[in-house]
């Protein structure tokens, strides 16, 4: 009986979901008490326009280990702001959401970061990566704006560093990494 068990439970978790792949993350500084935030993407929520109101950092992943049958054109990052044909992605959205103040913070994520969509043109070019529960709204309203900095750490590629003066309606990027070894095909 011990054995069917234990080859029953290799087998369930050979095919169930696999972790995610935003790892972790920190807010440093900011004005309020904000804490970092992985959300659950199992279950449905709305991001955009005002719906946190938060002083928090959250982050979730899209769609994992795409492989790309285009070009993927970023604003920062890739080989002249582009991800070549044929490489396997992942995507993964980060934000503030609050309500004024100064933010900065990091995620990591398990695997090194290729670009990032950080501009409300490219980030509407990728939304065909954002295959997840998550309703978006108010996507004319994403991106980043003048005096928001977001950079790849230069000694650590698989941690983002965001520095953003957070106001309504908040600040939002994709973030793209290579194929992620925490998540199936």
């Amino acid at each position: 009986m011990v054995r069917v068990i234990t080859i029953f439970s290799v087998l369930f978790l050979s095919i169930a979901p696999a972790a995610a792949t935003v790892i972790n993350g920190e807010v440093l500084r900011q004005n309020g008490n904000g804490e970092f935030k992985l959300l659950d993407t199992s279950k449905p929520f709305s991001v955009g326009h005002d719906n946190f109101n938060t002083d928090h950092l959250y982050a979730f992943d899209e769609d994992q280990n795409i492989l790309l049958s285009e070009p993927l054109r970023v604003d920062i990052g890739g080989d002249r702001g582009i991800i070549p044909q044929g490489k396997v992605v992942a995507s993964h959205y980060v934000f503030f959401d609050s309500l004024a103040g100064i933010h900065e913070g990091y995620v990591d994520f398990d695997a090194p970061i290729l670009g990032i969509a950080a501009l409300p043109a490219t980030l509407d070019a990728t939304d065909f990566l954002a295959n997840t529960s998550v309703n978006y709204i108010s996507t004319d309203l994403r991106g980043l704006e003048p005096g928001d900095y977001v950079w790849v750490d230069p000694k650590d590629p698989f941690r983002l560093w965001v520095f953003w003066a957070g106001s309504s309606p908040g600040d939002y990027i994709r973030v793209f990494t290579e194929r992620s070894p925490g998540a199936m095909m």
